[in-house]
């Protein structure tokens, strides 16, 4: 008789353990499914090209750079988006002075908008002999791919192309020719840069694309202006206002100044896990 009543209680909590497992996935996909039907303004299902660059501060920054590139490749990976490499600029001794990447996944556009702007971090530097605090800045761009149709006319005579060596990682040489292409749009003092294709063509013609983007973006934003409110609370993030700030001393805490949502756990934000504050901007943003 003991046996059976034990069985059935081990039977009844197995039960109850697998009820919270399912309400608690229940309630994550409740979670993302409301945050998708926010995801209803123009290009939010786009793929985007998501870049970071590093601030001033030299190594610290650069170094900076690189855990921000780790931190967004890992959620990439959570959510499922596939990410290429279009163009990097390696510090001269550790992480990237920049770092672009074309990101591919339903609404990416729509979710990583959210990360645009400026990251602050403060930390006791590893670079740093005397292990002093240190403050480093570096800013996220995001904008959506647009399609094919986009209707941009350049003028061969506004833009000035050259031409350069790709460079692997760890800054190996990977070709005996100069394949890297990088074009100004000197009307716009617009750069863009890829080496991420094998030949020069290629390279060039996702420069061209990449800044038929960018272009499109510029002429939206500046019908934002003028028609003032086209997408809400939408605004340039100027380099110099941090949207968010990682301290990891001297004590543990990441902020949203934005939404002001903040966690102590800066290791599981580091590791990819910044749904809180990207879901926290968007409920904001409506």
């Amino acid at each position: 008789m003991l046996d059976n009543i034990e069985l059935l209680e081990i039977a009844d909590n197995e039960m109850i353990n697998d009820i919270e497992k399912e309400t608690e996935e229940l309630k994550k996909q409740l979670e993302e499914l409301s945050i998708e039907l926010l995801l209803n303004q123009p290009y939010d299902k786009n793929n985007c090209v998501f870049e970071i660059h590093s601030g001033a501060g030299g190594t610290e920054a650069c170094d900076w750079a690189n855990i921000l590139y780790r931190m967004y490749t890992r959620y990439f990976d959570k959510k499922n988006y596939k990410y290429e490499l279009l163009d990097s600029q390696e510090g001269d001794e550790t992480g990237y002075k920049s770092i672009s990447m074309l990101v591919k996944g339903e609404n990416s556009y729509g979710y990583l908008k959210s990360e645009k702007g400026v990251h602050r971090l403060i930390r006791l530097s590893p670079f740093d002999s005397n292990n002093k605090r240190h403050t480093s800045f570096a800013s996220v761009d995001v904008f959506p791919e647009f399609d094919n149709n986009v209707e941009i006319q350049i003028n061969e005579q506004d833009i000035r192309v050259d031409v350069f060596r790709s460079s692997g990682a760890g800054g190996q040489s990977v070709n005996t020719t100069d394949s890297a292409v990088r074009i100004t749009h000197i009307p716009t003092k617009i750069v863009v840069t890829c080496q991420n294709e094998r030949s020069q063509i290629q390279n060039r013609e996702q420069c061209m694309k990449m800044l038929k983007n960018k272009l499109y973006l510029l002429e939206l934003e500046r019908k934002e202006k003028e028609l003032s409110d086209l997408q809400g609370s939408y605004n340039n993030i100027e380099f110099g206002s941090q949207i968010r700030s990682y301290v990891l001393h001297p004590y543990s805490m990441i902020k949203d100044h934005r939404t002001n949502i903040e966690t102590s756990n800066t290791t599981k934000v580091l590791d990819g896990d910044i749904e809180i504050f990207i879901n926290g901007y968007l409920k904001g943003e409506k």
